[in-house]
This record gives C-alpha cells, structure tokens and sequence, in this order.
C-alpha cells in the first residue's frame, strides 16, 4: 500500500529548492538526506533527497533530479509515496485503513461507508458517503474522539456519536417531516430543494486521532 507523505509545492530560489506539504508526523525521517521517493504520477520519479530544511515553519527540499529551478517548478504538484503497512500506534490509523470502513451509530445504525480521510487546519475528517433517497451524499465528520469514539478496523467499521445536524440523514429526516406536516408556505414540491451537500466539518479539537504517515 503506498502512502503520501508529502506533496510538492513552488520552486524556491535558484538552486532547485521545492516547499513541500507535509502528509507526515515523520518528516526528519521520510525526508532525510539520501532517501529515495516513489512519486505519483510514478514516471517523475524516484526522487533522491539531497538536502532538506525548514524555513518560516515551511520545509524545502532538494532532490539530485532536480538542479535547477526549471526542474523545480517542474515537480510542481507531484506527490511523494513510500510502501506502509498498518500503523502499530494506539489511536493512530493510515488513510487507506479507514477507506471502506462502514459508518454506523451507537445503536448500530448504519449512516454510510468511510470514503477517505481529509486534512483541515483545525483537525482531520473523515469523509463518509450516506446513501439516501435523493442519492449520495458527501459529509466531513470532525475525527476526534467525542464524535468518532471507536474505530475497529479488524471489525470493519467506525461508530460516530454525532452532533444533531452533522450529518446529512438528519436534514433529509427534516425535509421528510415537512413533507408529511404539509407546512403552510412551503410547497411539497420544493422540498426536498433543502437537502444539505458536501456541509463544512464543525467541532474542534484532536484526542488521540492521527491519520498522517
């Protein structure tokens, strides 16, 4: 299984320097001097570290692939991967552990399947697709323990603990319940117009969740 543990950004300066955006707790280790990176797409690659530093809380890199600026800027958007196996970390997982994993609640009710693992400033999300009535909806749950209490990748599964208004069954509940009220001012027509899609992940706060490489 191959994991991206950084992507390469702008070209710094003359000599072939590249800013790269960290997809790893480990860069001092992944990016050392002398280490080989697959990239994707594959044919840019292997890149050989030759130099590696940190510069206004941003890492630059130099690979012997790379000389000058124009073969820097030339790297512009490629991803670095390595071979990883699961995590042995308590409360950390890698990406493609929870892709799959099935969604449900703590009554055991299942919202949808974990699509993949997202990173945003404030915390990491998970992305979960809910199949509901009027198809496939895309959410963003905040990975952190109040709201994601257990992940059993051996069981196949994730339990979420969400917020009312988090997810998007609970809109298309809503819609529901209007439908069937036959609220004044509202025409059954347009409800189902409400449904919420790709909403922003709220909550704050990071206990025990980690998702980088």
């Amino acid at each position: 299984m191959e994991l991206v543990v950084a992507r390469i950004g702008r070209a710094h300066g003359l000599k072939g320097e590249v800013s790269v955006e960290l997809r790893t707790d480990d860069p001092e280790s992944r990016l050392g001097v002398g280490s080989v990176l697959r990239t994707e797409p594959a044919g840019v690659g292997p890149l050989t570290v030759t130099a590696a530093r940190v510069h206004q809380d941003r890492w630059l890199v130099r690979f012997a692939e790379a000389p000058d600026r124009s073969a820097a800027e030339a790297l512009r958007g490629v991803e670095l991967v390595v071979d990883a196996d699961a995590s042995d970390e308590e409360d950390a997982w890698y990406p493609h552990e929870l892709r799959g994993l099935r969604a449900e609640l703590t009554d055991g009710t299942v919202v949808g399947e974990v699509a993949g693992l997202e990173y945003l400033p404030a915390h990491d999300v998970l992305v979960v697709n809910e199949p509901l009535p009027s198809g496939t909806v895309r959410t963003l749950v905040p990975f952190v323990r109040a709201i994601v209490p257990v992940v059993d990748v051996a069981g196949g599964r994730v339990v979420l603990d969400p917020p009312g208004g988090l997810l998007a069954r609970d809109a298309d509940a809503l819609i529901s319940e209007r439908d069937d009220d036959g609220a004044p001012g509202e025409p059954d027509d347009d409800a189902g117009d409400e449904d919420e899609r790709d909403r922003p992940a709220r909550g704050s706060g990071v206990a025990g969740h980690d998702g980088s490489a």
